[in-house]
């Protein structure tokens, strides 16, 4: 059990939220997540954080393969339907899917973009297990629309504000302390450090 302060710590990270889909032999499942994550900046490589309890599981690791669906923000509705084991639910809101072009890999309709992934490696931890894969395909939808975000503490809510103020550089400043200081900064390599 997680120590009450850890949880409360951890239920402060904002993520974002996704719908991860799969099919295998004639069963479509899907479940909402905010444990997606790119995890490489050379090759489209995400990771998926699946619970071997869920519905989904079972089909996404016989199949090697899922489709994720980036949600907006006004899509909380679908979030929320597919946050709940399905067969809550009887399966009864398959209005909220479609299929990812070519294939049977369940999506949900408008998102933000879709990204069909087929898994190259794994990860057992505790309650979950860590699944790797390449982005071999996407579908952009409304890419411009605010994503809808989660966290524990705070619940559901959708990206907006600007953290910098318009035309406010903090690289250029520590360039501009760095110059006055007569240092040359090191050569630019990408900056690809998160």
């Amino acid at each position: 059990m997680i120590d009450a302060t850890v949880k409360r710590s951890l239920g402060q990270m904002m993520h974002g939220v996704q719908v991860v889909g799969a099919h295998h032999e004639g069963v479509s499942r899907a479940y909402c997540s905010h444990w997606v994550l790119q995890v490489s900046f050379e090759e489209p490589i995400i990771m998926a954080s699946v619970s071997p309890k869920h519905d989904t599981y079972p089909l996404l690791a016989a199949s090697g393969e899922f489709a994720v669906s980036v949600l907006a923000g006004d899509q909380v509705a679908a979030g929320q339907y597919f946050s709940y084991p399905g067969r809550k639910f009887l399966h009864l809101a398959d209005e909220f899917l479609t299929e990812f072009p070519d294939t049977e890999l369940p999506v949900v309709r408008d998102a933000i973009a879709w990204l069909r992934c087929q898994v190259f490696d794994t990860k057992t931890m505790l309650d979950h297990e860590l699944f790797f894969a390449r982005v071999v395909a996407v579908q952009p939808g409304r890419l411009k629309a605010p994503p809808l975000l989660y966290s524990s503490r705070l619940g559901w809510r959708i990206a907006g504000d600007k953290a910098r103020e318009p035309g406010t550089s903090i690289r250029d400043g520590l360039l501009a302390r760095l110059a006055a200081l007569g240092i040359e900064p090191p050569a630019d390599e990408g900056d690809d450090e998160s």
